[in-house]
């Protein structure tokens, strides 16, 4: 099981190379188009960015240069534990 941690305080366990969207958005991310588009799911990473799946052709379109940013409703976690802000 991944872990995900949310602005250092909540934990919340998800499997093996889900999809991050759910749980961000039960976690009070904010979601729009949840197709790469609009930018409104964007999240800080501040640790694990390696645990993540590799960055969408959406999200380099959008996001530009590739640094600790990514887009909720593109990401999967590969496993390990990683940690956003929002």
């Amino acid at each position: 099981m991944a872990k995900l941690v949310f602005n250092d305080e909540q934990e919340v366990e998800i499997e093996d190379g889900s999809a991050i969207k759910q749980i961000c958005e039960e976690e009070g991310i904010p979601f729009a188009c949840e197709e790469g588009v609009c930018g409104t799911c964007v999240i800080e990473v501040e640790e694990g960015m390696e645990n993540l799946s590799d960055f969408t052709e959406e999200e380099e379109d959008f996001l530009g240069e590739l640094d600790t940013e990514r887009l909720a409703c593109q990401c999967k976690i590969k496993g390990g534990c990683v940690k956003v802000k929002f």
